[in-house]
């Protein structure tokens, strides 16, 4: 399967130009998009929030995707490694027209994606150190880290739900029906009719 991939910022960009820009490249090239994903979003939102999510879930091996540039699929760099990363682990292969990126199943995509999977680690080992020292710092300024003893959350799972599982009571479903339709344990359910019902 060959994808399009268009996305603009905001609704005064048009997707007319990159449409067009894909559109010339794959008719030198004789071939054809078989799909368009085309949104209007920021890149600074992670792919699971945008149409992007749903391609990457979708892709299989051998299947190629053909965008403008890089900077298409997300604005940081990490965010376009951990990408790529994905893409190219899966055996999608990844064209750009501007910057004229080809990852596909080659030596030189295999180094890439090592390169980016090693990145993407560091970067996390790195956000993973910046977090422990920041409460380590808190902790001897004597700040209070988390939620007091005895304190329970104001919002939980099943926080917003009241109607629906109203609904469902009133028809008799049992509470570990009503937890299996929302992921939570029956106890989870039990305890929030009694508390905040």
């Amino acid at each position: 399967m060959i994808y399009g991939y268009i996305r603009v910022s905001t609704d005064r960009q048009t997707v007319d130009n990159q449409r067009f820009e894909i559109e010339r490249f794959c008719s030198k090239n004789n071939f054809k998009i078989e799909q368009w994903i085309e949104e209007t979003i920021s890149g600074t939102k992670i792919p699971e929030k945008r149409l992007l999510g749903s391609l990457l879930e979708e892709v299989k091996k051998g299947d190629l995707i053909v965008c403008s540039e890089l900077s298409r699929l997300g604005r940081s760099l990490l965010m376009i490694m951990s990408i790529l990363n994905h893409l190219m682990l899966c055996g999608v292969r990844v064209w750009t027209i501007k910057d004229n990126y080809r990852l596909g199943d080659n030596i030189q995509s295999k180094v890439l994606a090592f390169a980016f999977g090693l990145s993407a680690e560091i970067e996390r080992d790195l956000v993973s150190q910046r977090t422990k020292e920041a409460l380590a710092r808190k902790k001897a300024e004597g700040v209070i880290l988390g939620r007091p003893v005895g304190k329970k959350s104001t919002r939980v799972k099943l926080s917003g739900h009241e109607t629906e599982i109203q609904g469902l009571l009133d028809k008799n479903t049992s509470k570990s029906a009503i937890g299996r339709l929302f992921g939570v344990d029956r106890m989870t359910v039990y305890s929030f009719i009694k508390e905040r019902m």
